[in-house]
């Protein structure tokens, strides 16, 4: 496990953006669900509202866990949750959704200013829950993906896999998007025609197509992956064929070099609302997409950190890639200064389309 300091990425520990931190099916009711991300205990709840609240897990009253705990009346007596307040199992006092004490019930003094719980930005969709994490505080400087195919007509939703905890650092899975050369050990893919990649502010795209031992048939259509990050966190792949599919990848740091990751897939099918038996083909599909990306996932699981790449002709532009990534980890108003630096587009040789102009000794 190497941390972000190690890399040089930037002054912030974590990365600046949106970032899943459960799906939807974990919170069931009003019970909270205890989470820790970016070095932080944090408690998760849906308020009788039915609105999403993610706050800081310890009171600040005398620092107790308001989501470990299963014995204390507060919770027996299913009280905790109130309207879209919480209550602090060990003493009562209620939190509301901007994180302040709204009561103490055993007191008459007035609340404490003081008492109060961190609280930060979260958002519901596509059986997905994201929270805005800046360390400077800021807003959202860009917009979640609309991932318009969920919930769609002829589209089968996914049910996210929960792929746990990974002790890698993200930079090492970012560099997957300017990766050309791992692609055909790793994934089998076969015939690069070409690979590409966009750096636009918050995104970076990789296009791709290729000939591939399972995915694409014996003399028949390449297969073609539009495919891009928005911000740090969130990669999303579109891949055309007889079913069409969206892939979404994702990981939130936990610790300095500790991520969590999830995988999910969406499936067209011919069904305007999807039959059992299309359900099933689907499940089976993103199955095998989870065990595409696990051939990456068993890699990083083993290797060592990798702080400065030895790149040679093929590899594809994965030092403009980190350059891009460091927005991130640095002062929001230094993003311009990393952008300027790769916005574009960059065509990886040694394609199909692109080869080498000679070669090289």
């Amino acid at each position: 496990m190497a941390t972000t300091a190690e890399y040089g990425l930037g002054e912030q520990t974590f990365p600046r953006g949106w970032f899943m931190v459960a799906d939807s099916e974990e919170l069931e009711g009003t019970t909270p669900l205890s989470v820790r991300y970016f070095s932080r205990e944090m408690v998760l709840y849906r308020g009788e509202s039915g609105n999403l609240h993610l706050v800081d897990a310890f009171c600040p009253h005398m620092g107790a866990h308001l989501g470990r705990n299963t014995t204390s009346y507060v919770i027996r007596d299913g009280n905790q949750v109130e309207g879209d307040s919480i209550r602090c199992p060990y003493h009562g006092w209620r939190f509301g959704p901007d994180g302040r004490c709204n009561q103490i019930p055993y007191s008459p003094q007035k609340i404490p200013g003081a008492a109060k719980l961190e609280s930060w930005p979260v958002v519901e969709r596509a059986g997905c829950i994201w929270m805005w994490w800046d360390p400077e505080g800021g807003e959202p400087e860009y917009d979640l993906p609309e991932f318009a195919e969920y919930g769609a007509p002829h589209w089968v939703n996914w049910k996210m896999d929960r792929l746990g905890v990974l002790a890698s650092h993200p930079i090492e899975i970012i560099d997957n998007m300017a990766d050309r050369a791992h692609f055909e050990p790793i994934h089998g893919t076969q015939e690069v025609i070409l690979f590409e990649n966009d750096f636009e502010d918050h995104k970076v795209v990789q296009r791709m197509s290729s000939a591939h031992r399972t995915l694409s048939a014996e003399g028949g259509e390449p297969l073609y992956t539009d495919t891009w990050y928005t911000g740090p966190g969130i990669l999303i792949s579109k891949m055309a064929g007889q079913f069409p599919s969206v892939i979404l990848i994702t990981h939130t740091p936990v610790d300095d070099g500790v991520v969590k990751v999830w995988h999910g897939l969406l499936v067209k099918v011919a069904g305007e609302v999807p039959n059992e038996e299309e359900v099933g083909m689907a499940r089976a599909y993103q199955q095998a997409s989870c065990d595409a990306f696990s051939q990456d996932f068993e890699v990083w699981a083993n290797k060592r950190p990798c702080f400065n790449p030895m790149a040679v002709l093929g590899d594809g532009p994965i030092g403009k890639l980190r350059i891009w990534y460091r927005q991130f980890y640095n002062p929001r108003a230094r993003a311009p200064e990393f952008r300027a630096r790769v916005n574009g587009t960059i065509i990886t040789r040694g394609t199909i389309n692109a080869p080498f102009d000679q070669q090289v000794a």
